[in-house]
């Protein structure tokens, strides 16, 4: 899937395309929903994704973006969400989450919060009707996949417009460049700083240095930002890419 989203955001010149492709995202995955929205440091929002219009609508009308727990949530954190984690007690975040299930929103949600460069704040939400322990496997499933596509897929929002694209990055040293591809193969942290034969100190050195010259808000993003750059290649028939390496920690990336 990541290889096929990533050669469909190189071709992309346009925001039409990028609606294009959330569409195929989600039928590749299999979930109701998938929405990339953004919102810049002026307030400018752009949004694609495949919720019922009249539910995006009717969400632009209620000003629901003011009291949306996921998006509150999202604002303040840089690791994915979990919908199902999130405080939905509140009177009014229960009627908001009881219209949005009405208008077919999906009793599940997972969603990637992205902190671009000069204050834009963007997620990519993947929304499902579906029991607990199926959601659970979905996710864990394509946890890694679903992270790396939202950065791409910022970062392509961000080049087609212009005026928002980041600086460009600092060339990465021989060194960083090994770190980020074993952290971008889901191996840990421990498990990175055993095979280079370095601290974990040393690793953490590395890897701030990287995410400064890439501009990167935090490790995901640098991961996610190196592989764009073409800083970093994962082969497609490398074991590691797909997911039989021993050991192989899923959730490298989220930390």
């Amino acid at each position: 899937m990541l290889e096929s989203v990533a050669g469909q955001l190189e071709a992309a010149d346009s925001l039409s395309d990028l609606q294009k492709i959330v569409v195929d995202l989600r039928d590749s995955l299999g979930v109701d929903h998938i929405v990339y929205h953004w919102v810049s440091a002026d307030g400018e929002q752009y949004g694609c994704g495949t919720y019922d219009p009249v539910w995006v609508q009717h969400y632009v009308d209620q000003d629901y973006l003011r009291i949306d727990p996921v998006v509150l949530a999202c604002f303040r954190r840089y690791h994915p969400v979990d919908w199902r984690r999130l405080d939905w007690s509140s009177r009014v975040a229960k009627a908001f989450r009881k219209d949005a299930l009405e208008h077919g929103v999906g009793n599940q949600g997972y969603s990637i919060p992205i902190h671009g460069p000069t204050g834009q704040f963007a997620l990519l939400t993947l929304s499902h009707t579906a029991s607990d322990e199926d959601w659970d496997t979905l996710i864990a499933l394509h946890q890694r996949e679903i992270i790396l596509v939202a950065h791409y897929l910022n970062r392509k929002a961000l080049e087609i417009a212009s005026s928002r694209a980041p600086k460009p990055s600092k060339a990465l040293s021989p060194r960083e460049i090994d770190v980020l591809t074993y952290l971008a193969m889901g191996y840990g942290r421990g498990q990175v700083a055993e095979m280079l034969a370095i601290s974990e100190h040393t690793l953490r050195a590395y890897i701030e240095s990287a995410r400064l010259k890439l501009n990167a808000q935090n490790t995901m993003s640098a991961v996610a930002q190196a592989l764009v750059q073409g800083h970093i290649v994962i082969g497609g028939t490398d074991r590691a890419a797909e997911g039989d390496w021993p050991g192989r920690d899923s959730t490298a990336l989220a930390s």
